[in-house]
C-alpha cells in the first residue's frame, strides 16, 4: 500500500496494490497491520456504508460530533467521485481547509479521512458507488452537516455548471461559521 500526503498532513490517500492477470484482479483493500502502519496508530472499523448515486449528485459536507467522531476509509467501487474532505478541528492549523481529489474504480485511491474532519463527494459521470469503512457507528443525534457551497470553504466542486442533486438535509445545512462542530 502505496501513502501519498495531501495538503492537509492527517488525510491520507492511499493506493493499494492491485495483481492483475487475464482472470480480473484482486486488491486488498484494508489489512488492520498494514493499515496501522501506513497512518501511524492503531485504527479498528466498526461499520461499511456503500452508497450508490447518479449523475450530478453531491453527498455532504457529514460528520458526526464527539464522543460518536468518526475517520472514514472511502473508496470508489464503481465509476468516480470528486471526494472531499474539511478539517473541522477547530485547535488545528488547516481549520476550514479541505482537500478533495477524484476516486475512480479505474484509480483504486482511497481517502483516509481522521475524525474531526467533514466528508463529501459529487459523483463525475452517470453513476458512482463508494464505500467508507467507519471507526465509530452511525448514530443519528450526533451527525451534523456544513453546506457543500458555503464561500468560506471554497469548495472547487466540479460541477460543469449544473446545480447538484442534494438530499433536503444537505439542502438546509449551516454555514461553517453556524455550525456545531465536533
Amino acid at each position: 500500500m502505496k501513502k501519498i500526503s495531501t495538503a492537509i498532513a492527517d488525510v491520507l490517500l492511499l493506493q493499494p496494490q492491485r495483481h492483475a492477470d487475464g482472470r480480473g484482479f484482486l486488491v486488498e483493500r484494508w489489512n488492520g497491520a498494514k493499515f496501522s502502519d501506513v497512518v501511524g496508530e492503531p485504527v479498528a472499523f466498526v461499520q461499511h456504508n456503500h452508497a450508490s448515486s447518479g449523475r450530478g449528485v453531491l453527498r455532504g459536507l457529514h460528520y458526526q460530533l464527539a464522543p460518536h467522531a468518526q475517520g472514514k476509509l472511502v473508496w470508489a467501487s464503481a465509476g468516480a467521485v470528486f471526494d472531499v474532505a474539511v478539517d473541522l478541528r477547530r485547535t488545528s492549523p488547516s481549520f476550514g481547509r479541505w482537500v478533495g481529489t477524484e476516486l475512480s474504480a479505474d484509480n483504486g485511491l482511497q481517502m483516509w479521512i481522521p475524525p474531526g474532519f467533514a466528508h463529501g463527494f459529487c459523483v463525475l459521470g452517470e453513476a458512482a458507488e463508494v464505500d467508507y469503512l467507519l471507526t465509530q457507528p452511525h448514530v443519528p443525534e450526533a451527525q451534523r452537516s456544513v453546506r457543500w457551497d458555503d464561500a468560506t470553504l471554497a469548495i472547487a466542486w466540479p460541477l460543469d455548471g449544473r446545480a447538484p442533486v442534494l438530499s433536503p438535509r444537505d439542502a438546509i445545512a449551516p454555514l461553517l461559521g453556524e455550525a456545531e462542530l465536533p
